[in-house]
């Protein structure tokens, strides 16, 4: 993960402070997930002070679901535009590659990954699971631009979910440790293996 950025000297707009921010928040809610982190945490990793962070989002809540809104907006926005570039044969294994290939370099900002985990496993949070479904919902509304069978759709969804606990276990970077996953791994991500690198987001 990327270090917080370097306080400048130049005067940011309120939308670039609050940019930093949602970064920051970010990196901390994928280290500690909701229940984990605090405010506190959230401005230490910005730069600026506890209250600052409150005067701008309100509660934890209130920022946690902002993170996870415009971390799995990136995975529906990146399908959208995969969709929206040129017509999309739902018979043409080429574009089932395009779209897959959008959401593997997605997946090497492992901060997005463990947002949505920690978001999608916070469900006792009724507020989370309310925000988590209605993610969950454009996501697949959004595959089903395809013109995919809703049954396609939704295993090509189930693999991305797959791809996202594999790769939130370290599984890829941890072969030889269990046949079984080595063969659920390559079953997962290919026989090249050629998985995201961690990388900062």
């Amino acid at each position: 993960m990327t270090p917080p950025p370097a306080a400048s000297t130049t005067r940011m707009s309120a939308d670039e402070r609050r940019e930093l921010v949602l970064d920051a928040a970010t990196r901390a809610f994928a280290r500690g997930g909701y229940h984990g982190t605090s405010t506190d945490a959230v401005a230490k990793e910005a730069g600026v002070s506890q209250p600052y962070v409150v005067r701008i989002f309100g509660t934890k809540l209130d920022l946690f679901l902002e993170v996870l809104d415009r971390s799995v907006g990136r995975i529906r926005d990146a399908f959208e535009t995969v969709i929206a570039e040129r017509p999309f044969d739902p018979d043409s294994e080429e574009d089932a590659i395009r779209l897959g290939e959008a959401y593997n370099e997605l997946m090497a900002d492992r901060d997005l990954l463990q947002v949505m985990m920690h978001g999608f496993s916070a469900g006792q949070v009724p507020e989370i699971a309310a925000h988590s479904r209605a993610c969950m919902a454009g996501i697949f509304a959004a595959v089903l631009e395809t013109g995919w069978p809703e049954e396609v759709a939704r295993d090509f969804v189930a693999h991305g979910m797959l791809i996202n606990v594999m790769l939130s276990m370290h599984a890829p970077e941890h072969l030889g440790e269990s046949a079984s996953l080595d063969v659920l791994a390559r079953c997962t991500f290919g026989e090249a293996l050629e998985v995201p690198a961690p990388g900062a987001s």
